[in-house]
């Protein structure tokens, strides 16, 4: 299995999870400059008018690079609860959501500071929840090459993102929209509950 080096997601989408529970270690670049249009600050549910993004709200620098460990979340914005009850709309009525909700509700009630750290603890909740043993950890520095590891840093990418086809799973707005493919580990969750780990397990990327 190996390791492999990603860049962390808001709420990581199939793909991301796949590529890390097929690793014995993950490691999450911590060193990376951060870059718009990407994973690190949205993640895509299934609602009932289709795709939707939900992107988390960032302070920008105008003069310098940061690194997205240092990246921090406009909170005078009022997008915790927008997220929320878009969560709420897209799966109240899927298979899971009952069992699942209060872990998930807890994120969006008390403010984080930094971006890094809230999708870190994104990702330990669907880990608690799932009950998924993965080995995480920080890299010490950034290297443009790993080739001790597989690199799936490319995932992160948002505007030219790879495209899988990963097997469909029953969503709520399937019949309206068919089957959407490689979206937040969320809709898996909810509409597939504890099947969620063996559908990972069983996809390839």
């Amino acid at each position: 299995m190996g390791s492999t080096l990603i860049h962390l997601p808001y709420f990581p989408n199939v793909a991301h999870m796949v590529a890390i529970l097929n690793s014995q270690v993950t490691f999450i670049e911590a060193w990376d400059n951060y870059n718009k249009q990407t994973y690190r600050n949205r993640t895509k549910i299934l609602g009932p008018n289709g795709i939707l993004n939900l992107t988390i709200p960032v302070i920008h620098s105008q003069k310098n690079r940061l690194l997205y460990k240092d990246v921090k979340i406009k909170n005078t914005e009022n997008w915790q609860l927008n997220h929320w009850r878009s969560i709420e709309t897209s799966y109240n009525s899927s298979p899971f959501f009952e069992f699942y909700r209060d872990e998930l509700a807890e994120l969006y009630q008390s403010a984080f500071e930094d971006l890094y750290g809230f999708n870190l603890r994104c990702l330990e909740v669907i880990s608690d929840i799932l009950d998924l043993k993965i080995d995480l950890q920080r890299t010490p520095k950034f290297q443009n090459n790993w080739e001790e590891r597989n690199d799936y840093r490319f995932l992160i990418k948002a505007k030219k993102e790879t495209v899988f086809n990963f097997d469909a799973y029953t969503q709520v707005f399937s019949e309206k929209y068919g089957f959407a493919s490689n979206l937040s580990i969320l809709d898996l969750l909810f509409n597939e509950g504890p099947n969620s780990e063996s559908y990972l397990r069983e996809q390839t990327i």
